[in-house]
């Protein structure tokens, strides 16, 4: 199975990181960026903020009134290869950001996205939307690596997380200030989310398994998810009107990726689909 294959890889990298730098400095580096935005923070007007102690800016940009739109930046994948060969990953989040995502979502999967840490921190520095790690979590160290990025959310999927391991993760996370966008791909995953304490749900049209897509998967999901959650529709959306779908359907937000990285005219089709 793809995605156990992805997930087992992503231990061997992750432990292979620890080597050069140890867990307990990363966190406390972390730990460290996390009070010093806390600081800045009690300076600043706290009117608007939604949460205690931190902006959670990831979650703010996906809670305004109407479709929000996370545009992902994104080499390949297992499933169509390479889908930019011309990859000026910093000029496409800038064009996103110009055409008015709300934010962007940074694959850092090395070996079958091709994505890269290097990305994120390069793409960070440069626009001032709030980036999700797109990554395969499967460790704490990866949360704290988020943090130290510049990354305002990490992906958590249900499919290769037990439920202790959801649930401290996302403490973790969310005591740092990162949003935890967690990621289901059926009834009962949608279910170990919430119990989980998720704040965004995110369904996944693309069955990791096998890579099948259907958006009938968030269609009929879409229900479980109470009111007062973020929910958003994560891949296969290959024409405007499968995200008109969405919408219709009560969807918040939408993630982006192939049909954006494939587009001659990226900033065009955001507005297209930012006005339907």
């Amino acid at each position: 199975m793809i995605l156990d294959e992805l997930a087992a890889s992503t231990r061997k990298r992750i432990e292979k990181e620890k080597e050069i730098i140890p867990f307990e400095t990363l966190r406390d580096q972390a730990e460290a960026a996390a009070a010093a935005e806390c600081e800045a923070l009690k300076k600043k007007d706290r009117s608007e903020i939604k949460v205690d102690r931190y902006e959670f800016a990831f979650e703010k940009a996906l809670s305004k009134n109407g479709l929000s739109i996370i545009s992902e930046v994104k080499k390949a994948s297992p499933s169509k290869g390479i889908i930019a060969e011309d990859f000026p990953y910093v000029k496409i989040a800038s064009e996103y950001e110009e055409a008015g995502a709300d934010a962007i979502s940074c694959l850092t999967e090395p070996e079958r996205f091709r994505g890269s840490d290097e990305y994120l921190k390069e793409i960070v520095k440069k626009v001032k939307l709030p980036v999700l790690r797109k990554d395969f979590t499967v460790d704490k160290y990866m949360i704290y690596q988020a943090k130290l990025m510049g990354a305002s959310a990490v992906l958590l999927i249900a499919a290769i997380l037990t439920d202790k391991e959801m649930q401290d993760f996302y403490e973790t996370a969310d005591g740092l200030g990162l949003s935890c966008l967690f990621e289901a791909h059926d009834a009962e995953e949608v279910r170990r989310c919430l119990d989980a304490g998720a704040r965004i749900v995110g369904v996944n049209n693309r069955n990791l398994k096998d890579f099948t897509v259907d958006i009938n998967n968030s269609i009929r999901l879409r229900d479980m998810v109470p009111q007062d959650r973020i929910f958003v529709s994560e891949s296969g959306m290959m024409v405007p009107e499968d995200v008109i779908r969405l919408r219709k359907n009560g969807t918040d937000a939408v993630l982006i990726g192939e049909m954006l990285m494939r587009s001659s005219d990226r900033k065009g089709l955001i507005a297209k689909l930012k006005a339907e």
